[in-house]
């Protein structure tokens, strides 16, 4: 009983910081620490930040006694506050791919739009409309440009099939970003070939009006936006055999009716393409996941967001953690007999399934394959 009590505890003080350090990231106070690169009062802060030093004085008190931030005393005895590098690294803009702390704002972010519904939606089984999301997309946006801005172009893209997709993105050809939300990692593929015709395909209206103004102010020219539920392009003749190379990054697991749209992505490619799909690195059965290092905080963000999202229109109601067996099994049944599954380096929390369709309609391989 003790144990547990002291586990209790444990919760409800990290439960608090995730809160905070949440607060803490929005308003750039690490990055301001982190700029600062010294113990510093908070006066210090609040001039260097534009806060108010009151609440920076109750935030640092969080900080510090959750060993995120120290407390030092000055020659004069000043109270100061010091961000370790070793600790900003992980909490500031500038960490690019190993940035945490931009995760950070999830579970608040969910908790204030959708708190009420997922609960009403506990005794009906309904789902939640992504309307009830409205600050969603803008934290999607701002996690894309944290994961792709120092990774998709330099480390991702080079490893699909063996640096070979680059070489033809060089060249010029057809590409669908599927779920591309505010069109992060579309416009940076557009920008990095332009040689190449990028396509977004999303069903939110307001992200892609957004994406469309950004590539517009960015004087990108080979990217279009489409507002389109994935879920009704197969079988239609405009999308048939389209793309070179689709790409759905965390996408899949948030539809609907997923398998539907793994039959439109196989529709749109075009013999010998491509398709990727980047989800969350976990087994289907939650007793493989037991040692999960991010369990608890996936399946949180599954059940406020993904699983009342998927849940929509009689959907699914896959959740972010559908795992690797259910998703191998659902790709192979939309048509992909061909499946690569490989780990990433510079990203351990998912996985890439690597798609491949047949060279010819008799399903015949390229033997380099």
């Amino acid at each position: 009983m003790i144990q547990f009590a002291d586990r209790m505890t444990e919760i409800l003080n990290h439960g608090a910081l995730n809160l905070a350090m949440a607060i803490g990231y929005k308003h750039r106070i690490f990055d301001a620490l982190e700029e600062l690169n010294k113990p510093v009062t908070v006066s210090e802060i609040a001039s260097a930040s534009g806060l108010h030093p009151r609440y920076l004085q109750e935030w640092l008190g969080i900080m510090v006694t959750g060993q995120i931030i120290e407390f030092l005393k000055d020659q004069k005895g000043d109270e100061t506050y010091f961000l370790p590098p070793e600790h900003a690294s992980f909490l500031t803009r500038k960490g690019g791919s190993m940035n945490m702390g931009v995760y950070t704002q999830e579970i608040p972010l969910l908790s204030a739009c959708a708190m009420d519904s997922v609960n009403h939606a506990f005794r009906t089984g309904a789902g939640v409309p992504f309307s009830r999301y409205p600050d969603f997309q803008g934290f999607m946006a701002e996690l894309a440009d944290a994961k792709h801005q120092q990774v998709l172009i330099d480390l991702f893209l080079p490893t699909v099939d063996k640096g070979q997709l680059c070489t033809r993105l060089s060249q010029g050809i057809q590409v669908c970003d599927l779920g591309c939300g505010h069109g992060v990692a579309l416009h940076l593929m557009a920008k990095a070939f332009p040689k190449s015709s990028f396509v977004g395909i999303d069903n939110h209206e307001e992200a892609i009006t957004q994406a469309a103004a950004a590539a517009k102010e960015d004087g990108i020219a080979n990217a279009v936006f489409l507002v389109q539920d994935a879920a009704d392009i197969d079988g239609r003749s405009e999308f048939y055999s389209r793309f070179d190379y689709i790409c759905a990054f965390d996408a899949i697991h948030d539809q609907s009716h997923p398998l539907e749209v793994l039959k439109g992505i196989r529709h749109m490619l075009a013999p010998g393409g491509m398709f990727s799909m980047i989800e969350i690195k976990a087994k289907s059965s939650q007793a493989d996941n037991m040692d999960h290092p991010m369990g608890p905080f996936l399946y949180t963000v599954s059940l406020m967001h993904c699983l009342p999202v998927g849940l929509n229109n009689n959907g699914t109601g896959l959740g972010m953690m559908w795992g690797q067996e259910k998703a191998e099994a659902l790709l192979r049944e939309a048509g992909f007999e061909h499946i690569e599954i490989t780990e990433m380096e510079h990203d351990p929390f998912n996985l890439h399934y690597l798609c491949r369709a047949p060279l010819k309609e008799d399903g015949a391989f390229n033997e380099d394959f």
